[in-house]
């Protein structure tokens, strides 16, 4: 399948890609890892722009530009120390391209290029829509960690937090910035304790951006360190996580910098 009509798109998150981006240049201001990619793929998206979180564990927050290489999609992603993750118009303003895969650098996107420029040369050329991507399922699943207590919630994304998570302690694999600059999406629900990945922390410290909202609405909140855990992986959130920063009413639960996330919450949920 073919489409003609180069187009481009912006937005703040992954999750608002959708099938109307068929052909289309888009840039999210998500972190580049596997999920951001399978989105854009199943999109057919005819390139992707997103942040790189500062690459962290395992390369985790570019591994978008090798699962799109595969499915023919040019992909990019900007250095997390010249954009904010999660605002696209400052993505846009300010992003420089950290890395790029090789059908990018084909299209001429080079490292230190601004993102107009790339979103320019993602433009070029014949537009073949990708075939349909192996599974890559984004996870829900509970996990208990303490004796007697409430098993938590592990979601790889924040946009997988449902109204009944009210109450509960919620360990994601999002970034800690928020969505669009926006204080009121820090997280979705009033949830009893929340977990996100630093992604480098970043210019403006916006990796960790949900912390001082979450902490006015009372909400203890944490961030792991990006080479700790890999970024979209709760899994590794819970499981590697080593505590990077706390705001204050997580601080007065003994979530302290340097300390394991697991440790720390086994010891919280056990007193």
């Amino acid at each position: 399948m073919t489409e003609g009509t180069p187009s481009t798109r912006s937005i703040n998150s992954i999750n608002h890609i959708s099938e109307n981006d068929l052909g289309a240049v888009v840039v999210a201001s998500s972190h580049g890892g596997l999920y951001s990619a399978y989105k854009a793929v199943t999109a057919r998206v005819r390139g992707i722009i997103l942040n790189d979180a500062g690459r962290g564990r395992d390369d985790a927050g570019v591994a978008s530009l090798d699962f799109c290489g595969r499915y023919g999609v040019p992909a990019a992603v900007v250095s997390y120390m010249s954009a904010r993750i999660g605002d696209v118009a400052d993505m846009e303003a300010r992003g420089t391209i950290s890395d790029c895969n090789k059908l990018a650098a084909r299209l001429g996107v080079t490292p230190g290029m601004r993102v107009a420029d790339a979103t320019a040369c993602l433009l070029q050329g014949a537009f073949t829509a990708p075939g349909t991507p192996d599974a890559v399922s984004e996870t829900r699943h509970e996990e208990p960690l303490a004796p007697g207590a409430q098993p938590l919630v592990c979601i790889d994304s924040a946009s997988l937090i449902r109204p009944e998570d009210a109450g509960r302690v919620v360990i994601t694999g999002s970034h800690g910035g928020l969505i669009g600059g926006d204080p009121h999406k820090a997280i979705n629900v009033e949830c009893a304790f929340a977990a996100f990945n630093d992604a480098g922390v970043g210019i403006d410290d916006a990796g960790i951006g949900r912390l001082a909202p979450l902490d006015r609405r009372g909400i203890p909140a944490v961030t792991v360190d990006y080479m700790s855990a890999r970024i979209g992986d709760a899994r590794s959130t819970l499981h590697d996580g080593v505590i990077s920063r706390a705001n204050d009413a997580a601080a007065a639960l003994g979530m302290v910098r340097g300390r394991p996330l697991a440790q720390a919450l086994r010891a919280w949920l056990a007193g």
